[in-house]
């Protein structure tokens, strides 16, 4: 088996080393070959690298959106919304006309300090000297002397009035600015200056409202120019100052760079079809690649190394010496017997019990990747294996084989990565999700609903496998957009195919899988149905025995799901003689008094395996399902008719044997079905205590196991003595549950 395995496995994944050149690129040519014709032979791989590099090359397609430049407009109005806030409190600048105080004396008097004003004040004084004041007091004490001489005294006092409403009306922004510094400062977001300073109170009103249009101006040009994401913040207020230079007032310029660099951002987007389309067409006027050769010519000289294009013409001519490379094939043999290795010792180490027709299963699966790849040189079908492998044998098996034949592929076959490795996630993905009841503690996948939504995040992980391996030989990511959602597309396809494939495999295969076993389990199917309409009590005894058997079965970390369902048909044969089982006779008349042969009875009694077994076979249950109908009761012996014939026997001369009140087995070959026998044997026993203590109950319990182990029915089953023990205290939990204590209702 093991040869036959390691050569089909070799011979279906290496078919690459069947047709391979003995004078390939890179190779010394043993001799001088010449063109035996004139020939033009386009260079395909080289001009698919050019095409590809084309692509990965060409330039991105950037447009300003259309949402950034209404947002940074909407900023910088908040911004000057804002600074026309704060100089509501100025009230109008210059407050009076310039013919009276020039702007610069009307600037330094509103802003002086107080001692300063005050200086001013007294210089007003005839007498006053002006030698202690500095140049700007001086020339405002000057413009007032002249003003108050040339106009009248209540004229003077407006002035000085307009003055000290000015002065208070600036030290009211001032503050106001002040503790909006002190804000900036405290917060999270702080920055090195305040937006407005002190040298935005003193801009004239005029100059305010031309800087807010040249602002607005400026920003329009440079949105309508572009701004780059990643652009640094140097460049950007280098390319700011530029602009506001040319435009905005002197004064006002440091204010307008602030705002434009506060309010500015990138607003260029790139413009994903055309940047694809742009690509497809840079890769279309990539010209093919043309080896040319005239006849006679020397295609290689001996002892030259083979270049691409002199393969390309030795192929071309038939002169690359193309045949089997036993040399690698018989390497790739060697891998693949390794691999078949690990794939047993992974068997033995899960204590997974394959049969011939499950490694037929595994192999025809594993062939079927490379059928399809040499096929359509692109589709693997390794979602739809994995998906299956996993589902039929679980995680273990399922990632074992899809890693080992992900391997395998990439030796033997001429599959290019970049479809290989998204394939291969998808793959490898589903043989560890499909089959995630093989873990402890882990619940099966029931339904079919929840394997189709593992093929939906198979799919979304083949295609963003591919997303990812072909951005990182194309950064632009967007022009592989496209084919990764194909390649998504095609791993949800796969994973439907796998759907649809698994009912027939399990069927052709005899495989249980927990959905095939959950769907078993319905209670609506026919044969179950059948079994509580004409044997109630049995259905009622197997409803039982299932929930003993299957809290057991948990806490071994056994298969749940198969010992459930087997032990739900366990005793179907009892169907072909209702009344012969204690159980369905409802208080009646007992049918084996009538008999009064424990002879007979035992052999009605053991018909219920038989009968149970055609009726398994009629109704094409899984082999597994029916290991529990002769399973459950092993070889044991039919204690109260064996009794019953050696009281009989001491008044007749017929002959005993022990072998005619013993079922004919086989004693139960796995854990489910050993559980199965004991849940069986306890039923009857826990179900006619009423008032036990919990004690009694477990007592009873390890008596009925034990004599079922000093029967050697267990000996085959790979249960251990202290498994033994465990499943004693589960069946007495169960038995608890069921018999719990209720309050007494009083009579009405």
């Amino acid at each position: 088996m093991f040869v036959f395995v390691v050569l089909s496995l070799s011979s279906g994944l290496g078919y690459r080393f069947y047709n391979q050149p003995k004078l390939d690129v890179d190779k010394i040519a043993p001799q001088t070959l010449t063109a035996p014709s004139s020939a033009n032979v386009e260079d395909v791989k080289t001009t698919e690298e050019r095409r590809r590099e084309a692509r990965s090359g060409a330039s991105a397609v950037w447009v300003d959106d259309p949402v950034i430049n209404e947002q940074i407009h909407q900023n910088l109005q908040q911004l000057f919304t804002k600074g026309n806030q704060i100089r509501e409190n100025l009230d109008n600048f210059p407050f009076v006309k310039t013919s009276v105080l020039s702007t610069a004396t009307q600037t330094y008097l509103r802003q002086a300090p107080e001692p300063q004003w005050q200086q001013v004040l007294r210089g007003l004084d005839k007498n006053s000297n002006l030698t202690g004041l500095n140049s700007a007091q001086q020339l405002a004490v000057k413009k007032l002397r002249t003003y108050r001489e040339s106009n009248s005294s209540q004229a003077f006092a407006q002035l000085l009035k307009a003055i000290a409403q000015a002065r208070q009306r600036y030290n009211i922004s001032l503050k106001a600015l002040s503790a909006m510094s002190k804000d900036n400062t405290q917060s999270v977001y702080a920055q090195p200056e305040t937006l407005y300073d002190a040298t935005f109170l003193n801009l004239s009103d005029t100059d305010w409202q031309k800087t807010q249009i040249q602002v607005r101006q400026t920003l329009d040009r440079m949105l309508a120019q572009g701004i780059y994401p990643g652009l640094s913040k140097t460049n950007l207020n280098s390319a700011i100052g530029m602009q506001v230079s040319v435009s905005v007032p002197e004064t006002a310029q440091p204010l307008a760079r602030r705002l434009l660099s506060d309010a500015i951002a990138p607003n260029l987007i790139k413009d994903i079809e055309q940047t694809k389309l742009i690509a497809e067409q840079a890769a279309e006027a990539v010209e093919p690649a043309i080896v040319s050769i005239q006849k006679g010519e020397v295609t290689v000289k001996a002892g030259a190394k083979i270049t691409q294009a002199d393969f390309v013409l030795l192929d071309h001519f038939h002169l690359s010496q193309r045949g089997i490379d036993w040399l690698h094939l018989i390497r790739f043999s060697g891998m693949v017997g390794l691999a078949v290795a690990i794939f047993k010792l992974v068997e033995r180490r899960i204590y997974a019990k394959l049969r011939p027709s499950d490694y037929l299963l595994i192999l025809l699966l594993t062939l079927s990747a490379p059928l399809l790849i040499f096929l359509t040189k692109s589709f693997t079908g390794l979602p739809a294996i994995g998906l299956l492998v996993g589902s039929f044998y679980g995680t273990a098996i399922g990632g074992t084989v899809m890693v080992l034949l992900t391997i395998l592929l990439s030796m033997g076959t001429e599959l290019s990565w970049h479809y290989l490795v998204p394939s291969a996630a998808g793959g490898i993905l589903g043989g560890l999700m499909a089959g995630q009841w093989r873990f402890p503690g882990r619940e099966a996948l029931r339904t079919r609903e929840e394997l189709a939504t593992l093929g939906i995040l198979i799919g979304l992980t083949q295609g963003v496998v591919y997303l990812l391996v072909n951005t990182a030989i194309a950064p632009l990511w967007y022009a592989v957009l496209g084919a990764a959602v194909l390649n998504g597309l095609a791993g949800l396809v796969w994973s439907i195919l796998a759907l649809g494939l698994s009912p027939y495999l399990e069927a052709l295969f005899d495989l249980v899988t927990p959905i095939r076993l959950a769907e078993l389990s319905n209670p609506n199917r026919p044969l179950l149905k059948r079994l509580a309409d004409e044997a109630p009590g049995t259905f009622q005894h197997t409803l039982f025995v299932a929930t003993l058997a299957e809290a057991a079965a948990r806490a071994l970390n056994c298969n749940v799901e198969l010992v459930r369902a087997g032990v739900l048909y366990h005793d179907i044969g009892k169907m072909h003689d209702p009344l012969g089982f204690i159980e369905n006779q409802m208080g009646g008349i007992n049918k084996h008094d009538v008999i009064n042969d424990p002879w007979k009875s035992a052999e009605l009694i053991k018909k219920h395996v038989s009968e149970g077994l055609v009726m398994a076979r009629q109704h094409k249950l899984p082999s597994a399902i029916q290991a529990f109908i002769p399973e459950h009761q092993g070889t044991i012996l039919i204690a109260y008719f064996y009794q019953q014939a050696q009281q009989q026997q001491q008044n007749t001369e017929k002959v005993l044997h022990e072998s005619d009140f013993r079922y004919d087995g086989p004693i139960p070959q796995s854990k489910e079905t050993g559980i199965a026998i004991l849940a069986d044997a306890c039923e009857a026993a826990l179900r006619s205590l009423k008032d036990a203590t919990p004690e009694a109950a477990l007592a009873m319990v390890n008596k009925i196991l034990k004599a079922r182990w000093q029967d050697n029915q267990l000996v085959d089953s790979g249960l251990t003595r202290a498994e033994m023990s465990q499943i004693a205290h589960i069946f007495v939990q169960v038995w608890q549950q069921f018999h719990h204590q209720r309050i007494a209702y009083p009579k009405l």
